[in-house]
């Protein structure tokens, strides 16, 4: 009691008893702990960026000039086509072993999911390298100079990148209620058609969130395309490298690298706005 009526109210407000600490009232600034960081990543990342993006305009007339250009135009398109296709082959191909590996008991499954987390961690060159030893000059079927037309790029591509759709998808199907499965196989269902009707529809987040990563790296790969040494496949970044390292054409390199940076970011955009309204 005696406690109470020392609380008593003074100035329209509460007085505090005597030997109590006093707790300030004042929360550090969030403005104030996050200018660090942000100044660091602006260092890093975005002031490297801004440099390029001012080369591109010196001359003023350098988008012009490379927009005109013939050789931009071409590797624009081969870009898009190598990377929409190579997309596609690796959303088939991965997730059907993705179901193989997921929903078909053999011994070593277990093993063959874990190998794709290290896989992951390999680099594109690496994979190209291998293929070299297949489809190259000095290859087993080296004399049909398969791996140094476009199709190889797809080839080498696919044969990267598909772990990098099947990993989401393994998770997603680790999450799938089982007895969804045996009620419809119970009630007579095929394989087919509960693939389509339980499986697929459960899938559509991870195969969009797989397809969007796999669509930008492509976009953007650089290593496949060099090491597979394929005649006339010039992309978006093979021609960076060219005129930035062969011809010393930087404000052309700039202008090709910030046009490389506008489709990455608008597609992750994209995708962005298309996950969040399916509710991914």
């Amino acid at each position: 009691m005696s406690e109470v009526v020392r609380r008593v109210r003074v100035g329209g407000g509460w007085s505090r008893p005597r030997g109590g600490s006093r707790k300030s009232n004042t929360a550090p600034c969030p403005w104030g702990v996050a200018l660090a960081p942000v100044a660091l990543l602006s260092l890093l990342f975005l002031y490297p960026l801004a440099l390029v993006v001012r080369q591109s305009f010196q001359p003023v007339t350098a988008y012009a000039d490379v927009f005109s250009s013939e050789l931009f135009r071409t590797a624009l398109w081969t870009t898009v086509w190598i990377a929409v296709v190579s997309t596609v082959g690796c959303l088939v191909l991965g997730f059907v072993l993705a179901l193989v590996i997921a929903f078909v008991p053999f011994p070593g499954a277990r093993t063959v999911a874990r190998f794709i987390d290290v896989y992951l961690s390999f680099p594109s060159f690496l994979i190209t390298l291998a293929l070299l030893f297949i489809y190259g000059t000095t290859g087993i079927v080296g004399s049909f100079q398969f791996l140094a037309t476009p199709w190889g790029v797809l080839l080498a591509e696919v044969t990267y990148f598909t772990p990098f759709v099947m990993r989401p998808l393994l998770a997603a199907f680790s999450q799938l209620d089982t007895a969804q499965l045996e009620a419809a196989s119970s009630l007579g269902a095929r394989a087919p058609r509960i693939i389509r009707q339980v499986i697929l529809p459960e899938a559509l987040p991870a195969l969009a969130a797989g397809g969007s990563l796999v669509l930008v790296l492509c976009l953007n790969e650089f290593g496949i395309v060099l090491f597979t040494g394929a005649k006339g496949v010039t992309t978006l970044p093979m021609l960076v490298y060219s005129k930035a390292i062969l011809e010393s054409d930087y404000p052309g390199a700039c202008v090709v690298a910030v046009v490389n940076v506008l489709i990455s970011v608008g597609l992750y955009g994209l995708y962005r706005v298309v996950s969040r309204r399916a509710g991914a």
